[in-house]
Order: structure tokens, then sequence, then C-alpha cells
């Protein structure tokens, strides 16, 4: 069993990883839904800037960003899912790491059907 870094306990393994990139990715959908809701709001505000402010959203960065929203969100919602295995069902617990690795593939499925016609879309080839 190899040794855990002094200070933790945590071995890097897949629990370790997936309770991270499930934190950060809930802050991350946390803060896009607050600036959404931020510049959604600005149309009552006024239109006109509601109308400048989501033109500047079309451009290529921000569409490598809604990518990366979307990876989140899938990322996100799988794991959500898993813990919620692991929580209800009663050996959950003695599969998470394949349950893991579950989650993994089918995100990256979900993400190969989406990533392309999306990249096709945002560069301009659709």
């Amino acid at each position: 069993m190899p040794k855990r870094p002094a200070g933790t306990v945590y071995r890097g393994r897949e629990g370790m990883w997936s309770w991270v990139l499930h934190r950060i990715t809930g802050v991350a959908i946390f803060f896009f839904l607050l600036v959404h809701i931020l510049d959604t709001a600005l149309v009552r505000v006024s239109p006109e800037a509601y109308n400048a402010v989501v033109a500047t959203y079309k451009n290529p960065i921000m569409g490598l960003g809604e990518l990366a929203l979307v990876a989140a969100i899938g990322f996100h919602a799988l794991n959500g899912l898993r813990i919620i295995l692991i929580d209800f069902w009663s050996v959950g617990a003695r599969y998470h790491r394949l349950m893991f690795w579950i989650a993994m593939v089918l995100w990256g499925v979900l993400m190969l059907g989406f990533a392309p016609r999306h990249l096709m879309h945002v560069f301009g080839g659709a």
C-alpha cells in the first residue's frame, strides 16, 4: 500500500480526484450561474447594454468556455449520480472505484458526441 503524503488522509486515488473535481466543477457552475443571472437581469435595466454584453460572448474563446462548461456540468452530474449510489446502495462503497471509471467513460462518450459538433459551430464549420 502506498505511503500517504504527510498531513493528509488522501492517497491520490479515484476517490480523492472525484472529490476534488466535484468541488471544482460545482464552484465553476455556481459562478457561471451567477454571471448568467446577472447578465440576463441586465435586459430589465437596459436592453441595449444586454445586447452589447451578449454580443461579446460570440467569439471562439467563449465558445471554448461553453465547451468547458458542458464538460463541467456533465462530470458534475455523472459524479453526483455515483455519489448517490455510494450513499444509498448497500454495496455502493465497495464498487466506488468501478463506478468512477464507468462515469468517466460515460462522460467521455458524451463529450465525444458533443465537442466536435460544438467546435464546428464555434469555428464556422457548420
